[in-house]
């Protein structure tokens, strides 16, 4: 499937890296995807997941971002910007983005 170097190909590789255990290997592998290409909100999503594990809180919450620009009407980026705004301390962004999740669960925009 592809040739090893199209985005899914690169996602599937960052994935296999962290399903391996190198979540570190994985983030650097996933943010050669994104440099590459700068709009695909999966591999940015995966990435606000994995810097918050890492605890690299402020990158988790600008990829976090990133996917609630480019799916602005997906409830669930929303939730997920604000556990990565709660689990670095952004306490009143958290609740911003928990509140627009709810507005977009709701059918509201």
């Amino acid at each position: 499937m592809g040739d090893g170097n199209s985005r899914e190909d690169r996602y599937a590789a960052a994935e296999k890296l962290k399903d391996a255990g190198d979540l570190a290997a994985a983030v650097a592998a996933m943010e050669g995807v994104v440099r590459d290409h700068p709009d695909y909100a999966l591999a940015h999503s995966a990435l606000a997941a994995w810097c918050t594990r890492l605890e690299r809180h402020d990158e988790a919450v600008a990829h976090a971002r990133k996917v609630c620009e480019l799916e602005p009407t997906d409830a669930f980026s929303f939730t997920a910007l604000s556990v990565a705004c709660m689990r670095g301390g952004r306490i009143a962004e958290a609740e911003d983005a928990l509140a627009k999740s709810r507005l977009l669960q709701s059918g509201q925009r």
